[in-house]
């Protein structure tokens, strides 16, 4: 049976910066869009030289805006990147063997993430997503942010790793915790917990350690410290930014187009 041909999707906004190592490492797939929604550098022009397909569409927010990339995609199988992901040698070669007979709705591959000044230990434990999948049978979840992939039907871990560049800075990742916790708060599905002024009290210190031990960061020095201490503090702002809205009937509401162009 041939190969089921394959579409990858990226959306961008001002990432000339990582677009071209995230184009140029699925130069194998038979259809490469790129979605952008208003780029002022060359993020098009670097996409377009590399044989991408680019599209344009305002920001309608991350889960809407990866959908509409996902829509206009030519084949049914889909792999969906962020602009700041790159597919290394060996993923690529597991993705295209995934595709000889494909008996399951949807992939998850792995994600390994550049911590500041380093990439995190091998031994750590990698987050995984749904990022190979059928789009007839698959859709984004809809969500303000943390959007994910919802398949309908079975999915399988592929033995495959996406590198994901994602802040290179300790502001940029601080920067991203405030913006993501704002959009947490806006979120129609986001329920406001019991116990609120507790968890603004307790959960950032789970949080740390749930990310600095559980998940292994220990072993990633003080880069994996660093990025602990900060998870926390996310966590922190989720729930104080909750409170905040229920003492003062005000909701967060900042321009998410200031965030358009930073993947999660």
């Amino acid at each position: 049976m041939a190969r089921e041909p394959l579409s990858v999707v990226v959306t961008t906004f001002n990432n000339a910066d990582t677009i071209e190592a995230c184009v140029a490492s699925v130069h194998f797939a038979d259809d490469i869009l790129v979605l952008d929604s208003g780029s002022t550098d060359a993020t098009r022009d670097i996409a377009a030289r590399l044989g991408a397909r680019i599209e344009v569409q305002p920001f309608a927010g991350y889960s809407a805006q990866k959908q509409a990339a996902i829509d206009l995609a030519i084949h049914r199988w889909v792999l969906l990147l962020d602009s700041d992901e790159a597919l290394p040698v060996a993923a690529a070669d597991r993705v295209r063997a995934a595709l000889d007979s494909p008996d399951v709705a949807g992939f998850e591959l792995l994600r390994r993430e550049w911590v500041f000044w380093r990439w995190q230990s091998d031994h750590a434990r990698l987050n995984h997503y749904v990022r190979l999948f059928d789009r007839t049978r698959a859709r984004m979840s809809g969500h303000e942010v943390h959007e994910s992939i919802v398949v309908d039907g079975p999915v399988r871990r592929l033995d495959a790793v996406i590198d994901h560049y994602g802040e290179r800075d300790i502001e940029g990742r601080v920067d991203k915790a405030n913006r993501y916790s704002s959009l947490q708060v806006r979120d129609r599905r986001t329920r406001t917990p019991r116990h609120l002024r507790a968890r603004m009290v307790v959960y950032p210190t789970v949080a740390f350690l749930r990310y600095y031990l559980w998940r292994g960061h220990w072993r990633g020095g003080w880069a994996g410290f660093v990025a602990a201490r900060v998870h926390a503090f996310y966590a922190f702002l989720k729930y104080a930014k909750l409170y905040e809205r229920r003492v003062s009937g005000r909701l967060v509401d900042r321009d998410s187009r200031n965030a358009k162009g930073v993947d999660e």
